[in-house]
């Protein structure tokens, strides 16, 4: 069985760094989707297909045990990699900045050793590939084409490479938060730079309203609540004697539930147009809902974290990591149909394996597969490898 063992870890590593040089964005997945369906097909394991791209395997169909879904995403990112290693993305601008190459090559993992020992399943096991979690609301769409029919619980993880390799974070509770983005439209007036008393300044507007937005996190929500509010654009392209008309801020919100998110978003609304007016400007404020927070459910945290110390013991748990990530997840859909948990495992064994998520020099840690392949394996009872 050891042997079995190692040819799963062996070929998922290998096929991680395939899906590595292959990126793929959200909702256009194909290669990825062909990929797991041919090696899925290849150890006679039935799938079928969920939300186009996505695709349900299933093992043990007849078990009379609880049925678990395990779940990974398979979407890359807009990212230009500059990393020289040798799988390093050919699809110049895309990259695995995140590390679904690595959850998709390790839930393969876990189906090559899951068929090894199918006969010995105590209940049915669904792995869920999904497409499109970075903001595409994959999760959703999979929920909508019947993902979760039938399934008792759903587990989950993502690599982090904040915290130390091995280290294993599953909270009761809220995990990640959600996230949301907004837009503001400032609406001036605009002339020669020379004659600033003619016109309605959006650009000044813009400076104003982006101080002034800092201090709804700082002023509006109590420090022992988790809360975000991050201006990451302004736009107001002109010539250097030249007040342009109008401006665009863009931004990002982090919120733990939402009755957060609807006070922060009617603060956004409410400073902006009060700032610009102030100003002379007409402000159009925007707010685009993304994901909820990720709320494990405490029973299946709990048998996260013991089934990880089975192999990890105490200290396999990172005690360190403040929790809520601000990061966001759309496994929160999945948890908020089902019972399940989704853990953070840390991915930092040193350089190399430093770089945080969405960094150009990301790189996801093989050395993580076998360890979640094993994890994966004892949540859903299987016998391990010696």
């Amino acid at each position: 069985m050891g042997d079995i063992w190692q040819q799963a870890i062996d070929s998922a590593q290998q096929l991680r760094h395939d899906l590595h040089r292959h990126p793929e964005l959200g909702w256009q997945e194909v290669r990825t989707a062909d990929l797991i369906r041919r090696e899925l097909s290849a150890l006679n394991i039935p799938w079928q297909s969920c939300a186009e791209l996505g695709t349900l395997g299933r093992l043990n169909p007849e078990g009379k045990g609880q049925h678990i879904a395990l779940r990974a995403d398979m979407d890359a990112l807009p990212i230009l990699e500059q990393n020289e290693h040798a799988w390093r993305s050919e699809h110049e601008g895309f990259m695995h900045a995140c590390g679904h190459d690595g959850h998709t090559a390790t839930l393969l993992a876990t189906a090559s050793w899951l068929k090894s020992v199918e006969s010995q399943l105590p209940g049915p096991v669904t792995l869920l590939f999904q497409p499109a979690e970075e903001g595409g609301h994959g999760a959703k769409k999979m929920i909508e084409d019947g993902a979760l029919e039938g399934i008792d619980m759903i587990f989950g993880w993502h690599n982090w490479p904040v915290i130390p390799f091995g280290k294993l974070v599953c909270p009761d509770g809220i995990v990640m938060c959600g996230n949301g983005t907004f837009q503001i439209n400032l609406q001036g007036r605009g002339g020669h730079a020379s004659q600033p008393e003619l016109c309605r300044d959006p650009v000044l507007a813009a400076s104003a309203v982006t101080q002034a937005l800092q201090q709804i996190v700082s002023r509006h929500v109590a420090p022992q609540h988790p809360a975000v509010v991050s201006v990451t654009s302004i736009e107001a392209p002109s010539a250097p004697t030249v007040i342009p008309d109008s401006a665009l801020i863009g931004g990002s919100i982090r919120v733990p539930d939402r009755v957060t998110r609807e006070r922060v978003n009617q603060l956004i609304t409410q400073i902006s147009q009060q700032t610009a007016a102030a100003y002379g400007v007409e402000a159009e404020v925007r707010h685009f809902p993304r994901y909820d927070a990720t709320i494990n459910h405490a029973s299946q945290a709990a048998l996260v974290r013991q089934q990880w110390q089975l192999d990890h013991g105490e200290g396999g748990l990172d005690k360190l990591l403040p929790v809520p990530v601000m990061a966001s997840e759309d496994f929160s859909y999945y948890l908020e149909q089902i019972p399940g948990a989704f853990a953070l495992i840390g991915a930092d064994d040193g350089p190399g394996h430093q770089a945080v998520c969405h960094s150009p020099l990301y790189d996801f840690n093989d050395r993580l597969i076998p360890l979640v392949t094993r994890l994966y394996a004892r949540l859903v009872g299987a016998p391990l490898a010696e």
